[in-house]
């Protein structure tokens, strides 16, 4: 059996095996109940990947989001990823960024150096560039401030975290509440409730910490513009930070326009 495409007799592709394919031999191993190997048309081998390593190459490819700035909208440079120990660095440094990206912030630490039984306090100069610095602010944004409204992502039994098709939005009564909404990060206060505390919760949606238990209280204005057509939340503490969402819509989304400043006077202030 040839085909009546001239191309399709012309191209002989070639498989695992080193044998070449003919469309005879797919007829034949079809009605025998044999399975073909993956082919190709090149020397490197391809594969089907099973789904344990879709859903892992999916889950590594977000934890290696890269993050980039640009002092112009035109060039675009990698900023390096940010890490616990540049994040407890950075906290020291207090004023506006500079907007050079290689300018140095010097700090003095001391450090004791025990000798014997006299102990030594000894002055060490800590370097941090400004790139870090603004490395670490934006992790601690989307750490602190990144918002989601409860139910546009769901948690399966197996702990992988969707995107939830079904999410048609909050109706306004609840879009009121800020209850309703959750911070888009690994959950911190929930792994600290007790069982009875989280008798109430709904394990697929509610599986992040919501606003309402963030401190200090107050730290989020909510409110109604355009009438009850569009619900917008403002962080206090990471001030520049607005979310939105349409009630009754999946629409939803935040963006941060401030200076990269956490304001930690809000406990006095409010």
């Amino acid at each position: 059996m040839e085909s009546r495409d001239k191309c399709a007799r012309e191209v002989v592709p070639i498989v695992r095996t080193g044998r070449k394919w003919t469309e005879r031999n797919v007829v034949e191993d079809t009605k025998a109940g044999k399975r073909r190997p993956w082919f190709q048309f090149g020397s490197p081998e391809r594969h089907k990947p099973a789904p344990a390593e879709r859903r892992k190459s999916v889950v590594t490819e977000v934890q290696n989001q890269e993050e980039r700035m640009s002092l112009n909208c035109m060039e675009w440079n990698l900023l390096p990823p940010a890490t616990k120990t540049m994040i407890d660095e950075t906290s020291v440094i207090k004023g506006l960024f500079l907007g050079d990206p290689s300018h140095d912030y010097e700090h003095i630490e001391m450090s004791k150096d025990e000798e014997g039984h006299e102990a030594q306090e000894e002055e060490i100069t800590v370097k941090i560039k400004e790139e870090q610095r603004l490395a670490a602010a934006i992790s601690l944004i989307d750490k602190e401030a990144a918002v989601v409204p409860r139910g546009a992502y769901i948690k399966t039994p197996h702990g992988h975290v969707h995107t939830n098709r079904s999410f048609e939005g909050l109706s306004v009564s609840d879009a009121g509440k800020l209850s309703s909404y959750f911070h888009f990060a690994e959950p911190v206060h929930l792994k600290q409730k007790s069982l009875l505390e989280k008798a109430d919760l709904d394990p697929s949606m509610d599986f992040m910490d919501s606003l309402e238990n963030d401190i200090p209280k107050g730290s989020w204005s909510l409110q109604f513009e355009k009438g009850s057509s569009v619900l917008v939340l403002r962080s206090l503490l990471w001030g520049g930070l607005t979310f939105f969402h349409i009630p009754m819509t999946p629409q939803h989304g935040y963006i941060y326009m401030g200076t990269g400043l956490k304001n930690i006077d809000l406990p006095f202030m409010l």
